[in-house]
């Protein structure tokens, strides 16, 4: 976690960097190097996406290179929103970990506080699934409980009461962009966590409205990811720069109400 709080404070970003690559592997290896290089001065952490390297015959070999072209004080945040639990779960850990050398992973904590657990180790950030950025025609998140509120809300407090409990390790919450009322809810129940927050750009997420409802009275603890926007721009650099710059900008303007 320390290793995210320097880079934001070094360069006054709260900009994730996502990387799904795209096209054959020779262009997806080229592209990658290219987006790498040119946005590492705006983003304050990259997210490669397990399944868009997993889909490619030597994609381990493709993302342990991406990985080890990201400069060494750029937190990596491994996207592979792991689900199990038990050993199983210990494997996935050492994967990500220990093979890849992510700092932060994704979580799916649908069997509860034991697919999470593995996943904390002393110094890494781990980002539980609370209310994502999709919007399913048959979904669990938004389903009611009897004692109030629904699974979105029981999934963010069970993050918070590990957050709280295990110390050597920091659990964050992913929560889209896309329903910036649903974020305000969550940023209520969770004043003090970190989010990832996909949803901005191609899946059509309010920029301003999220960091309305998500940051924190500090001005800092969300992460705001681009992927397709950044990847498919013609300059990668100048669009990191120029999210960066939305967002601190709304973050000015959130600090002075």
């Amino acid at each position: 976690m320390q290793k995210l709080l320097t880079r934001i404070q070094t360069t006054n970003s709260l900009l994730c960097v996502g990387l799904d690559p795209t096209g054959d592997d020779a262009r997806a290896a080229r592209r990658l190097r290219e987006v790498v290089a040119e946005t590492a001065a705006y983003a304050a952490a990259f997210k490669p996406n397990l399944a868009f390297f997993l889909s490619r015959e030597n994609g381990v070999a493709l993302l342990k290179e991406t990985v080890a072209s990201i400069p060494a004080d750029i937190p990596v945040i491994l996207d592979g929103k792991f689900g199990d639990i038990a050993n199983t779960a210990e494997r996935y850990a050492d994967f990500a970990y220990d093979i890849i050398g992510a700092d932060a992973v994704t979580v799916n904590p649908y069997m509860g506080d034991d697919a999470i657990r593995p996943f904390a180790r002393p110094g890494k950030l781990v980002f539980s699934l609370a209310k994502t950025s999709n919007k399913p025609q048959y979904g669990l998140q938004d389903a009611a409980l009897t004692r109030g509120g629904n699974l979105s809300d029981c999934a963010a407090r069970i993050a918070r009461r590990l957050d709280e409990e295990l110390a050597e390790s920091t659990i964050g919450l992913v929560v889209g962009a896309t329903e910036p009322a649903a974020m305000a809810r969550v940023r209520a129940a969770c004043p003090e966590q970190w989010f990832l927050v996909p949803g901005i750009g191609a899946q059509g997420g309010d920029l301003a409205a999220t960091l309305q409802a998500g940051l924190r009275a500090d001005g800092s603890g969300v992460l705001i990811n681009a992927s397709r926007s950044i990847w498919q721009a013609a300059d990668a650099g100048a669009a990191a720069k120029e999210l960066m710059e939305q967002i601190n900008t709304h973050r000015l303007v959130e600090a002075i109400k």
